[in-house]
């Protein structure tokens, strides 16, 4: 039996054609924004975000739906990348600090602080990251 590997996909349209590569515009939805009483609840949010796809080998025009796909395990790398390593560090440096008896508050402000670096060097590495983060498209 093949394995099947599991994927994250979106419905949008596309916005833009370009030289190189294609924006798709997707209306991200909260969980709740199908509930009947969101009007009453103000929880319910949605936003249009744009991605940027390698240009496909097929024929696309402005305004077509398509299925925007990403592998499930890209979506972890993203998770690993953007939540859990720095509440590591956080963390790390708050118990690191504590245990040499560094006053709570210095032990806070140094814990938040180690954010500053970490995700400067992700933004130096940026483009490195995004190349292993890409999308895929076909049409609907």
């Amino acid at each position: 039996m093949a394995k099947r590997i599991k994927t994250v996909d979106h419905l949008g349209r596309v916005q833009e054609i370009n030289s190189d590569n294609i924006v798709v515009s997707i209306i991200s939805q909260s969980a709740c924004a199908g509930c009947h009483a969101k009007g009453a609840c103000g929880l319910s949010d949605t936003a249009e975000k744009h991605v940027h796809v390698c240009k496909p080998n097929h024929n696309l025009k402005v305004g077509e739906s398509v299925r925007v796909i990403l592998k499930q395990s890209l979506g972890f790398k993203a998770l690993l990348l953007g939540y859990v390593l720095p509440f590591v560090a956080i963390l790390t440096v708050l118990v690191t600090l504590t245990s040499l008896n560094v006053s709570e508050g210095k032990a806070g402000l140094a814990s938040l602080a180690i954010l500053v670096p970490y995700y400067y060097i992700l933004y130096l590495f940026k483009d490195k990251i995004s190349n292993h983060f890409t999308f895929e498209i076909e049409s609907t």
